[in-house]
């Protein structure tokens, strides 16, 4: 018999990492690594300075509320309020041991073994694998050329086991901010069939737009509907510490509760008091951290022009992620260790993104390039247009 972690896929990350054993970088000619999207720089000085002192103080070693600690749970919920321009009660607020537990735990507060959770593709790979876990079947959601999901064509996919429809803006792998009137729209399907709307928000301290990217909580009763995941990870380099976010209504969270007390009991203690001291003295240096990635993404886009007239095609660009079209005969789950051997990059192919048989996942890779700089994009992307190999089809014919 196979148990259902054995039925899904391995993680993506350490896959990728296998196809550097046996590969030697020359010193100058080192390795690009665009395959995580994961901060590699600790966080910022003052921000450790702190958590420095905080570590002499006993409570930083010892269980908290299994739901977080309060005065984190009240910074966020003063900070999303404002940010959204709507009222989140702290009590609407749960801490997570990361993100990706936020989502977990919301999975298991809201579904059974064979109900269905609708997700766009291309999807965040650890949310198909959880819900593979779970024993919930994932609904795969074709995005169009944009990448954007259409709330009409997710409204053919509904049944009576749909629990949710799960959504990441700005987009991983994609990169794609998805627009106010898109989210907007799905907020109003997952109202009227009476299930969840998922939106995990985690790059959204990274969003090119000024002001709230939707205007759900300024709904009325918009936590019946909406529940908001986020991570503190990105945004102060707290990777390691684990510290995510639920914002949902309060009943919803009481369940949460039997979730999070077998799984972690909480969520690591030091790493909630950093986050809450970041909420309340780093909003300059956030807004310092988007604008550097910011012009990341500008830098990407600004460097494809070579890979463009070797029949690269660049889908999406937005927060850590870029999403490219290759123009080579040859599927992306092959060609990418051949990049690895090749030109000395690693990226991932968008078959970890796609449910099997999806064959834009073999046209398609993901680039993370929020641990690279100016100059690492121009030469990632020179490299990539040095690549040969023969054509599909469609290029070939043009």
């Amino acid at each position: 018999m196979v148990s259902r972690t054995e039925a899904t896929f391995f993680p993506p990350i350490p896959e990728a990492q296998r196809w550097l054993q046996g590969v030697t970088f020359p010193a100058d000619r080192p390795l690009i690594n665009l395959s995580q999207a994961a901060p590699a720089d600790p966080p910022p000085p003052a921000m450790r300075a702190a958590m420095a002192q905080m570590m002499e103080e006993a409570s930083s070693h010892s269980y908290g509320p299994v739901l977080g600690l309060p005065g984190l749970r009240a910074a966020l919920a003063v900070e999303w309020s404002g940010h959204y321009g709507g009222t989140v009660d702290p009590a609407q607020v749960a801490i997570t041991a990361g993100c990706n537990q936020a989502f977990a735990a919301v999975i298991a507060a809201t579904c059974n073994e064979g109900d269905e959770v609708i997700l766009p593709v291309p999807w965040y790979f650890n949310h198909k694998m959880w819900l593979d876990m779970s024993g919930v079947r994932a609904v795969p959601l074709p995005c169009g050329p944009d990448l954007l999901p259409d709330p009409l064509a997710a409204r053919a996919l509904i049944t009576p086991r749909t629990r949710a429809i799960a959504m990441v803006t700005p987009n991983n792998p994609c990169g794609v901010e998805y627009p106010a009137e898109v989210v907007e729209g799905f907020f109003d399907l997952c109202q009227d069939a009476g299930i969840r709307l998922i939106v995990d928000e985690t790059y959204r301290d990274f969003d090119s737009r000024s002001g709230a990217p939707h205007g759900l909580l300024t709904r009325d009763n918009w936590d019946d509907t909406l529940i908001q995941l986020y991570s503190f990870s990105k945004v102060y380099r707290l990777t390691g510490h684990r510290v995510g976010a639920i914002i949902g209504a309060a009943p919803l969270l009481h369940q949460i509760e039997k979730f999070q007390d077998t799984v972690a009991i909480c969520a690591p203690s030091l790493g909630q008091r950093a986050a809450q001291w970041g909420l309340e003295h780093l909003s300059q240096w956030r807004s310092e951290q988007r604008d550097e990635i910011l012009d990341r993404r500008a830098a990407i886009q600004e460097h494809f022009g070579p890979l463009e007239a070797k029949g690269w095609t660049l889908l999406g660009c937005g927060a850590y992620f870029a999403y490219v079209e290759h123009p080579f005969a040859e599927g992306s789950a092959q060609l990418a260790p051949r990049l690895v051997r090749d030109a000395g990059v690693l990226i991932l192919p968008a078959t970890m993104f796609t449910p099997e048989g999806d064959t834009s996942g073999d046209r398609q890779f993901r680039v993370a390039f929020a641990n690279s700089d100016r100059a690492g994009i121009a030469e990632f992307a020179r490299r990539l247009a040095q690549v040969e190999g023969p054509l599909a089809a469609s290029q070939g014919a043009e």
